[in-house]
């Protein structure tokens, strides 16, 4: 892949370049991305257990958020600065909605069972596994780590 990367970017010039550096990126794990993760990616909606994605020895945030929610669309990309800058956050992104749904989908089995009434919606988890915080008290949380972190002014 490499040979025929390296040929194309000779070939097609910088724009290529770009393309495959982008292709790249998104082609690596999402546990390899900082400290985000997609937690749930390719079964969106699905019910699952919370406490099998909290990490031991790092805080955990997770973000239950639907690509029909223009606040949870605004906040992915400092959600992924914050987990670059810190590094003692564990974040994993639980996308609510079912494959194929338009719209935030709030009859979503993960929906159901967290009854998320409201995206995006948090709960952090200390390093001992312990819930600390969710809904409003959470999102106070994140709010205060994104300005201590520089990201939000």
């Amino acid at each position: 892949m490499r040979k025929k990367a390296l040929a194309l970017v000779r070939h097609r010039g910088p724009w290529a370049c770009c393309l495959i550096m982008l292709l790249l990126i998104l082609a690596l794990p999402a546990s390899s991305q900082a400290g985000l993760e997609e937690a749930n990616f390719g079964s969106g909606g699905e019910s699952l257990d919370i406490q099998s994605l909290v990490t031991s020895g790092r805080i955990t945030v997770i973000e239950f958020s639907s690509p029909a929610c223009p606040p949870c669309v605004r906040l992915a990309p400092l959600m992924e600065r914050l987990a670059a800058a810190r590094r003692d956050l564990a974040i994993k992104r639980l996308d609510i909605n079912r494959p194929g749904v338009r719209g935030i989908d709030w009859q979503s089995p993960l929906a159901q069972q967290y009854q998320i009434r409201s995206v995006p919606y948090f709960m952090i988890f200390n390093s001992r596994k312990k819930l600390t915080a969710t809904g409003r008290d959470a999102a106070q949380q994140m709010e205060q780590w994104l300005r201590d972190a520089g990201i939000l002014k």
